[in-house]
């Protein structure tokens, strides 16, 4: 999105969702690199194991519910 026509409003708006973007991409990144790095033991075969499959899914899991815990810890303390 071109954002040199836009006003004030609107260009903190668009600047707000870039942001959410970026963090979003930040946080699946960081998902991606520590729950690899913690469930993938071996070189990766063209699909994962059972058990790597299974750890990968709850890293996630416990990775996206601690950083939601956090967020509410945070909004509260507002």
């Amino acid at each position: 999105m071109d954002a040199s026509h836009l006003n004030s409003a609107e260009l903190q708006q668009f600047l707000s969702q870039e942001k959410k973007k970026a963090m979003l991409n930040e946080m699946v990144a960081k998902v991606t690199n520590v729950c690899w790095d913690k469930c993938i033991t071996s070189a990766p075969g063209s699909k994962f194991s059972s058990g790597e499959s299974a750890c990968l899914s709850k890293c996630a899991q416990r990775y996206m519910d601690m950083s939601i815990t956090i967020m509410n810890r945070f909004q509260s303390m507002r």
